[in-house]
């Protein structure tokens, strides 16, 4: 297995590749000046196993380098390339709720499954579909970080309360605690950067409040809800898989009164503190050999 990182995840790859011995594939990437992409593979990959390591964070800035260089490793004779995005772009559009939309979810789905052999991801935002084999018609594995967030607060965080943000957030919040006690709040979405949140009154003295979500965009749910906790007087640790932290969002949770805030290492960002190298090499492993008996 040759794996090759296009963005800014490098000392992600490097760590998988370590994990799961993998060669690490070398690239010339850049732009030309009138903003056209360059792709060149300084690695010899005929016959041989491939895959991209891609966060999509600000899809519509990788997406055409990610195609060319799948396409370049499939002309140049790899045996397979994959795909593993420890962050999936384009979940939310899953249907069409005005006249004329794109369903942006399932034409993004048919782009991907054309040009890769397979894909992992690490807990997509999924709503109305249930598992990526609805839209995408290559194997789609998606991981999830639950486990090793549960060990992260069991090491770091001292009396833990786990508290999900919504209800879809039950059976993940759960996993998460384990042993310690878990709430879950009701939050109403007023807009795209508005929420109203119920569920938070009397805390329980002498536990730490853990909020988790699956990722952190704007981040007013995670702000609306630490400033609710800082009024009956915790400091909460806010954790996300993603880290996505759009525009100020990241200073703006920590102006809020966070104690800390803590992110997998899904996309590069100073809160990352928790490690998803060694699932992600596994599942990788576990992959090619399943490609290799078929």
């Amino acid at each position: 297995m040759i794996l090759f990182c296009l963005g800014e995840n490098q000392t992600l790859a490097t760590s998988v590749c370590r994990a799961g011995q993998f060669d690490a594939g070398n690239l010339n990437s850049r732009k030309f000046p009138d903003g056209e992409t360059y792709i060149r593979i300084l690695d010899q990959v005929r016959n041989k196993h491939t895959a991209i390591l891609c966060s999509l964070r600000d899809p519509d800035a990788r997406i055409p380098s990610l195609l060319f260089l799948a396409d370049a490793l499939r002309e140049q004779g790899a045996a397979s390339v994959g795909l593993a995005a420890p962050y999936l772009c384009y979940m939310r559009q899953d249907r069409r709720f005005q006249p004329g939309e794109a369903i942006t979810s399932r034409t993004f789905a048919k782009m991907i499954s054309a040009g890769f052999d397979w894909l992992i991801t690490i807990d997509p935002h999924l709503h109305r579909i249930s598992s990526l084999s609805e839209i995408y018609s290559i194997p789609a594995v998606s991981l999830h970080a639950a486990s090793l967030i549960a060990d992260w607060v069991e090491k770091t965080v001292p009396e833990p309360l786990i508290i999900g943000p919504d209800a879809e957030s039950r059976q993940w919040a759960a996993e998460i605690a384990r042993a310690h006690p878990c709430i879950v709040l009701e939050k109403q979405r007023l807009g795209d950067r508005e929420v109203e949140i119920q569920g938070l009154e009397n805390l329980p003295v002498g536990r730490t409040p853990v909020l988790v979500d699956d990722m952190i965009s704007s981040a007013r749910t995670m702000i609306v809800a630490t400033e609710l906790i800082r009024a009956q007087g915790f400091s909460p640790v806010c954790i996300a898989v993603h880290p996505l932290f759009h525009g100020s969002a990241f200073e703006d949770l920590k102006a809020s009164g966070a104690a800390t805030i803590a992110s997998c290492n899904t996309i590069t960002h100073p809160s990352n503190q928790i490690d998803v190298s060694g699932m992600l090499a596994s599942a990788i492993q576990s992959m090619l050999n399943e490609i290799q008996k078929s």
